[in-house]
């Protein structure tokens, strides 16, 4: 029996004015990319939309889920594919009611499998676990054990994502553990060879885990 291949979840960096969307197209066009996280701070939403079109349509054209980062509203607004909300962003719930039942809805459960079953059972499209490894792109406040995505695994059918200063130097053992997805930031935007070398690099390791 082949083990369903693990899947690349990128999230954007803080900033993706400027040639972020020639990164981006770049990134998507080196290798498949299951879903592509929006996450802008301190912008108005009307700033956000204006930011999310273009990047918005990248992702259309390669087959990339557009999950919105904590904005129920702006998801709801420009037509995301989803909603990804942290612990106190709302219910998931509330989100489908709002984006319908087509929409992706992802809940941030730290390294809680109390969280992870509440979100479960709200409805939650997936969850996700972390942080595994030290991170820039925010503060840690937990840090999880790859075994948490082992015990998910063997008891619930609902994917499981991986998040937190991932690389390609560390991702494996995620992969082994049974993360569906590795949600990746700076481990891509801030690879020294550039994003697409990135994903290449990223699809050679989750392509092991299938056996292709």
């Amino acid at each position: 029996m082949t083990t369903p291949a693990c899947q690349l979840y990128l999230i954007s960096p803080l900033d993706v004015g400027g040639d972020f969307p020639e990164k981006l197209e770049q990134a998507l066009a080196a290798a498949p990319v299951a879903a592509f996280q929006f996450r802008v701070k301190h912008v108005t939403q009307h700033e956000a939309a204006r930011l999310a079109e273009p990047l918005q349509a990248i992702c259309a054209a390669h087959g990339t889920a557009f999950i919105v980062n904590d904005d129920m509203a702006l998801a709801r607004r420009i037509g995301a594919d989803g909603v990804h909300l942290g612990q106190g962003d709302g219910d998931p719930k509330e989100a489908r009611r709002l984006l319908g039942p087509q929409a992706q809805i992802g809940i941030t459960c730290h390294n809680s499998r109390h969280l992870a079953m509440e979100a479960g059972e709200a409805g939650a499209d997936y969850v996700a676990f972390g942080a595994f490894f030290p991170t820039s792109t925010k503060a840690v406040e937990h840090r999880a054990d790859p075994e948490i995505l082992t015990w998910w695994q063997g008891l619930f059918e609902l994917p499981c994502v991986a998040i937190g200063g991932i690389t390609t130097d560390n991702a494996r053992t995620l992969v082994d553990a049974g993360a569906d997805f590795l949600a990746v930031s700076a481990g891509v935007w801030a690879y020294p060879g550039g994003p697409a070398e990135a994903v290449r690099a990223f699809a050679a390791i989750l392509d092991l885990r299938s056996g292709g």
